[in-house]
């Protein structure tokens, strides 16, 4: 199997601008993200971003690396335009690879890929991991997830899914079950589906959720989803990720 890995970075956040470029045991999280991405096994690792700082960095470190429009309202959108200027082919395997999963591990971006792979009967795929924390079910800025029998995203949510009826309306923290998944944004899709689903107009519920992978369930699409074979670890969304990722790689640094 061979498959690509576009890592959309953006300079912009509003949270914590200048994601990419912060230091992380003194190289910027990008360089993180791409020294995983090259370890996955995959054929070819694109840094897909509009900021010339970033472009400079990641040259710096002998990254490939792709300048895009700045009007792009989404990763996704920035990774479909680096696939059709590198000319791939439609039925190439195309990871999107957040740029700020700094400890995302390489086995799970070759999971993604490979889980598309092998369910020819998905448009795309992605990954979860249980939820086991009640603070978390309810946490908006961890997504939720509900699968069919055959793994297939039914929603996705930054509400809890499903409604334990009888839990939740007595507080009960307490969580025994195993229906409660973590989306973990990382997706796999074939170059020309990922064209297609990025020509699509947003929808309502996208809107409303603020999670573009609802545009593909809204229009038919499949999203298949498997649980991840090891954590994730931690994305960073604000200063106080950036701090506890800084401390992590730090300590297993000085373990190795």
């Amino acid at each position: 199997m061979k498959f690509w890995v576009i890592i959309p970075a953006r300079y912009a956040s509003t949270r914590l601008e200048g994601k990419p470029l912060r230091d992380i045991a003194g190289k910027p999280m990008i360089w993180h993200v791409y020294q995983n991405a090259l370890q996955s096994g995959a054929e070819r690792v694109i840094i897909a971003t509009d900021d010339e700082r970033i472009y400079h960095i990641a040259k710096s470190f002998d990254a490939e690396v792709c300048m895009t429009a700045s009007t792009h309202t989404s990763g996704t959108e920035r990774v479909a335009e680096v696939a059709q200027k590198y000319h791939a082919h439609a039925d190439k395997l195309i990871v999107n690879l957040q740029g700020d999963e700094p400890l995302l591990p390489p086995a799970l971006i070759h999971q993604v890929a490979d889980a598309l792979h092998n369910h020819a009967y998905a448009d795309m795929a992605t990954l979860y991991e249980p939820i086991e924390q009640y603070d978390m079910m309810f946490n908006p800025h961890a997504v939720k997830v509900v699968t069919d029998k055959q793994g297939i995203a039914l929603y996705f949510s930054r509400a809890p899914i499903p409604w334990l009826r009888e839990e939740f309306a007595n507080k009960v923290e307490t969580l025994n079950t195993t229906l409660h998944a973590r989306h973990i944004g990382i997706y796999a899709y074939h170059a020309a589906y990922l064209n297609y689903c990025t020509q699509l107009p947003p929808c309502e519920l996208e809107k409303a959720e603020s999670l573009e992978q609802l545009r593909v369930l809204f229009n038919g699409g499949k999203i298949y989803v498997t649980e991840a074979l090891t954590s994730p670890g931690i994305g960073v969304d604000t200063e106080e990720d950036l701090e506890k990722v800084r401390q992590l790689i730090t300590n297993n640094n000085s373990d190795m």
